[in-house]
């Protein structure tokens, strides 16, 4: 099995699949502890409309997709900002309209022989160095982000109207929140698939959210879930040869049940 880890194509999956599990455990504990789960679930699958883009202009797919995917994360924030009583039927339409553009797209393109289960499901060893760095810079450019405004996230995160009244920027942070999940799920793609992008953005913090007491903390345990589940999913998907980001949201769905198991730590 460790002979496997001399091959490009291994050592590029593991790279990605770390990054992708340091996003995990940052995006992902503001987005449990928010509980805009739903609207991530929409940014992911809206993102495939940027797929179909980049393949019809004949486009790097990443660069056209987080870009395509920032705007639509815009637009939800705006939506759920100001519109607040329709907000799950805005965010259905969008999640549905981002999906049928990429498939149009996708039909529409010359020539399209675009194995579409990549995007759907994963393509974790056949990530390029080249994406490698892309997502290193994605990865940087968010961590730096909640560094800078990591406190304000914090008192947003557990009271919305005291941060308020304590003069946080909460439109600015909720925006900025909702930007940087379309970004953590861009780079998540690659690893697992916009189907399945929302379980390990989930489930990682939600287990450890039952084990620790500030964010900070949970954010890191969530990282080294996030880390473990990615790697032990990787190695059984190449030894029994099943997909591989289907193989690593089932070690985190047995995570997860396994947890449920286990008494909840108390205050």
């Amino acid at each position: 099995m460790m002979d496997v880890l001399g091959f490009d194509f291994m050592q590029n999956a593991l790279a990605a699949g770390l990054l992708a599990s340091l996003i995990c455990g940052i995006i992902g504990s503001l987005v449990v502890v928010n509980r805009i789960v739903f609207i991530s679930g929409g940014i992911a699958h809206a993102s495939y409309g940027g797929v179909g883009l980049a393949f019809i202009l004949g486009l790097p797919v990443l660069p056209v997709t987080s870009a395509f995917t920032v705007c639509m994360a815009l637009i939800m924030a705006l939506v759920t900002l100001h519109a607040r009583e329709r907000v799950d039927t805005v965010i259905g339409v969008i999640w549905a309209a981002g999906m049928a553009l990429g498939i149009i797209l996708l039909d529409f393109t010359p020539g399209y022989n675009v194995d579409l289960m990549s995007y759907l499901f994963g393509s974790i060893l056949a990530v390029p160095r080249s994406d490698l760095w892309l997502m290193a810079g994605l990865a940087a450019i968010v961590i730096v982000l909640v560094l800078v405004f990591y406190r304000g996230f914090t008192v947003m995160s557990f009271d919305e109207e005291f941060a308020r009244s304590r003069g946080v920027p909460v439109n600015f942070l909720y925006i900025l929140l909702i930007v940087m999940v379309g970004l953590s799920v861009v780079m998540i793609i690659r690893v697992v698939g916009l189907i399945l992008v929302i379980a390990l953005l989930t489930i990682p913090p939600f287990i450890a959210e039952r084990r620790t007491s500030s964010l900070r903390v949970m954010m890191v345990v969530s990282t080294i879930l996030s880390a473990v589940f990615t790697v032990c999913g990787l190695m059984i998907s190449y030894a029994l040869d099943i997909t591989s980001g289907a193989s690593i949201i089932a070690v985190a769905a047995v995570g997860f049940f396994i947890s449920l198991l286990i008494p909840q730590k108390t205050a």
